[in-house]
């Protein structure tokens, strides 16, 4: 090889893609496995009106630990039509009682907010992970096997506003199915039940 050749080798070799690191890999495999599911969260959303009975009914969704679930929150286009008119709610996360009453104010916790629905680029969306384990102080770690509820308020003038309920149930894992017989909810999955002695 010529000496003026022998530079651009290793530059070559820079260009030469590397595999990715152990850790990254378990990463994209959990984010293959997963899906999302889209909730357009508007009160003309014919699946909020499904099921209207004595447990409040609504919307329900069936994930997987690892799935998302995308909020849209309403939005117009031009022409838009008057302030009142347009839909703004504030998104709480509940439990049991304030979902079957539509009541925030029962150990409920304010979640989202969609309170542009002009916005330029174009809806508002809000993303949840389905996880076991967060690493956010605000994030929420959820329980394969449990139901979990999601409401909207709307604000206190708004006049013809239903409530909009949302459940999500949260499927057994592989390795909890079938293993518990029990009473009362099923352990956390997975169960650490080994110990390291060091």
């Amino acid at each position: 090889m010529a000496p003026a050749q022998r530079p651009l080798l290793p530059l070559l070799l820079l260009l030469l893609p590397l595999p990715p690191p152990p850790f990254a890999r378990a990463e994209d495999a959990a984010r293959a496995n997963s899906d999302r599911y889209a909730v357009y969260w508007n009160r003309s959303n014919p699946r909020f009106h499904a099921g209207e009975g004595d447990d409040g009914g609504g919307y329900t969704v069936e994930v997987s630990i690892n799935d998302y679930l995308d909020i849209y929150c309403p939005h117009y286009g031009a022409p838009l039509p008057p302030a009142e008119r347009m839909e703004h709610y504030v998104l709480y996360m509940v439990n049991g009682e304030g979902h079957a009453s539509c009541d925030h104010r029962q150990r409920g916790f304010k979640r989202w907010e969609c309170n542009r629905p002009a916005a330029p680029g174009g809806p508002l969306k809000f993303s949840e992970k389905f996880q076991l384990f967060t690493p956010f102080s605000l994030g929420f770690e959820f329980r394969p096997g449990h139901e979990y509820y999601y409401i909207s308020a709307t604000p206190p003038n708004a006049v013809d506003r239903p409530c909009l309920r949302l459940k999500v149930y949260v499927r057994p894992t592989s390795k909890c199915s079938g293993e518990w017989a029990g009473s009362g909810p099923p352990p956390l999955c997975p169960k650490l039940t080994e110990t390291v002695n060091v």
